[in-house]
């Protein structure tokens, strides 16, 4: 319910000059930006669907709304803070590294090579 109440305000009351402003394609931060934005969010995939959707009817590129949807499944604090409770700090670390990398490539290359594929 959340999820689509965050949808429902960035599709009606956002202008679409202040998305793209801060997540338009042309910006090479966009993804980064999702990402980060994305860690502190605990939600599931379908709880971020109606966000995602919403982004992108606004002119958010696929890649960045990925990055956003994949940060928010995968690096989540609740998500962490279980992880923490099984493994040490340092394979943790290790993790969200390789986690924030491989999201900010996936975001990335999707942003430039995604809409050849569509």
């Amino acid at each position: 319910m959340i999820g689509v109440g965050i949808g429902a305000a960035i599709h009606n009351w956002i202008p679409e000059q202040w998305i793209t402003a801060l997540l338009g394609q042309e910006h090479w931060y966009s993804v980064l930006i999702a990402t980060i934005v994305g860690m502190p969010m605990y939600a599931d995939i379908f709880g971020t669907l109606p966000i995602a959707e919403a982004l992108v009817t606004k002119g958010v590129g696929l890649g960045t709304v990925l990055a956003f949807m994949m940060a928010v499944t995968a690096l989540s604090l609740p998500s962490l803070i279980l992880l923490k409770q099984v493994v040490k700090t340092r394979l943790l670390s290790l993790f969200v590294g390789i986690v924030f990398v491989g999201i900010l490539i996936v975001g990335y290359s999707l942003n430039t090579l995604g809409y050849w594929f569509l």
